[in-house]
């Protein structure tokens, strides 16, 4: 909560995304349902994407963190693709030959 002249005021979902994200640890991951359950939006996980995909500059957000609900990294293979995989490699997270992290041993609950 954010006091404000004595108010309080509820966080924003935005703020709640960001909060959550820049706390999933290193070398672990969650998906962006999981982040938007969290945050008080079930149904929210494209709007996770979407602040994801314009805020992680802004906050500084270990975005490569983030990956869908099976496992997989939700970008087309490309340099973002690669960057995610490597990112996520040199934190210990291991892909299987589906190319899928195994979320029963790497996934971070919010």
């Amino acid at each position: 909560m954010n006091i404000n002249k004595g108010k309080v005021m509820a966080k924003t979902f935005t703020d709640l995304v960001v909060n959550i994200i820049k706390n999933i640890p290193r070398g672990k991951v969650t998906t962006y349902g999981m982040i938007a359950i969290c945050a008080g939006n079930p149904r929210g996980a494209r709007q996770v994407a979407w602040i994801l995909h314009s805020s992680s500059t802004k906050y500084d957000l270990p975005w490569h963190r983030v990956v869908n609900r099976h496992g997989e990294i939700s970008f087309r293979p490309s340099l973002d693709f690669s960057l995610q995989r490597c990112l996520l490699e040199e934190e210990g997270v291991m892909f299987d030959n589906r190319g899928r992290v195994d979320l029963a041993e790497n996934l971070w609950w919010p």
